[in-house]
């Protein structure tokens, strides 16, 4: 397992950060994705230096999280990092956190998620801090919840659908125990707000190459009941179908990643009633320009779904049944929802899959994993 690679940026932040007499690491993703050969220029970096101490420090800072102990710091070429003060939690509602300051990096690393993001490195001498064995998760390729899996989830019900997301991600499996206390987080996740939610499908859709795995285990966890219940009895060709449709990506236009985004998002409601849509994606909080979007959509969808698919069917194109200028849209998602439809049988056993949750020992002998 290779080092992380920090940014000279971060370097220098963390020198001079340790110049000043105080601890700092890199913390988070960055040091998860650089272990796993991935280099990542979003570097976190937690301290024993408080908000104050950090901002006098440096010239250019900005107070993104001052009361949870996060000042961003710009380094020379302008990239903004977080600093962050080493915390405990000292009281959760499943939403937010009451933080105290003045805990150790490992008091820091114990309120993480997941075992693979409770890693610090350092980058001024390459140590690793790994209190939680996250290296050896990385390895087995397992999800893990640091201490108590279902402490971890009432701390904060995101926790839930971040995990799954990098299951998903990274081609990992979520350790039983894990899942368990997902299952039962699940009838919880109503506390959760719109808007977090809305964000955590986009991320999925954003970052996840074949996103439609994950929504079946928001299925199965029970997750899609409490928070889109429309989707809970979607046929698995509809998730199989955002699969086929190119990823957002992180360059390029906006539009066309905004595009990519919606087309993926709306290939989980194809075949449901334009009303039913309407009411889900405004549920979310997704714009009122985004809901008449995906509604127009989903009524061009019922219209055009017969025809486009006994085209394609035929051989044809999907452009062959309504013409190369009407709704491209629907015939892009049509396109994509018949090669899902092509995959069925592959995406039931997966669906059938992740239900079964079927155990077997990990090489470390005391660990499990769901396949």
């Amino acid at each position: 397992m290779r080092r992380p690679n920090a940014p000279d940026g971060v370097r220098r932040i963390v020198e001079r950060l340790e110049k000043a007499g105080f601890e700092a690491w890199g913390v988070g993703g960055a040091i998860r994705d650089g272990l796993l050969g991935h280099d990542d220029l979003d570097w976190d970096v937690a301290t024993s230096a408080k908000p104050a101490e950090v901002r006098r420090l440096f010239r250019r800072t900005v107070p993104v999280g001052i009361e949870f102990g996060t000042v961003g710091v710009l380094d020379d070429t302008g990239v903004m990092h977080e600093v962050t003060t080493f915390r405990r939690d000292v009281q959760t509602d499943g939403r937010h956190a009451v933080v105290e300051f003045g805990a150790s990096l490992e008091d820091d690393l114990a309120r993480r998620d997941f075992t693979i993001n409770a890693i610090a490195y350092s980058p001024t001498t390459g140590e690793i801090r790994d209190p939680f064995a996250g290296q050896r998760d990385l390895e087995q390729r397992v999800v893990r919840a640091v201490g108590v899996p279902d402490e971890r989830m009432r701390e904060d019900r995101l926790r839930a659908l971040r995990a799954i997301r990098f299951a998903a991600r990274l081609g990992f499996v979520i350790e039983p125990a894990t899942w368990n206390a997902i299952v039962r987080s699940a009838p919880h996740l109503g506390r959760l707000s719109r808007e977090r939610v809305k964000q955590e499908i986009e991320k999925t859709v954003e970052q996840v190459r074949a996103p439609g795995a994950a929504f079946e285990m928001w299925r199965a966890s029970g997750a899609l009941d409490a928070l889109v219940p429309v989707l809970a009895g979607q046929d698995p060709i509809a998730f199989a179908s955002s699969d086929f449709i190119p990823a957002p990506g992180t360059t390029g236009r906006s539009e066309r990643r905004d595009r990519r985004r919606h087309h993926r998002i709306m290939s989980m409601f194809v075949g449901l009633p334009a009303g039913r849509v309407r009411e889900a994606t405004h549920d979310l909080r997704f714009s009122n320009a985004d809901v008449r979007s995906m509604t127009r959509l989903a009524e061009h969808w019922l219209a055009l779904f017969d025809v486009v698919s006994a085209a394609m069917a035929r051989g044809g194109a999907p452009t062959d049944a309504v013409g190369c200028d009407n709704w491209p849209d629907t015939a892009r998602r049509a396109s994509s929802t018949h090669r899902g439809s092509m995959g069925r049988d592959a995406s039931v056993r997966a669906r059938g899959a992740v239900r079964r949750s079927s155990v077997r020992s990990l090489p470390a002998g005391d660990s499990y994993r769901v396949s």
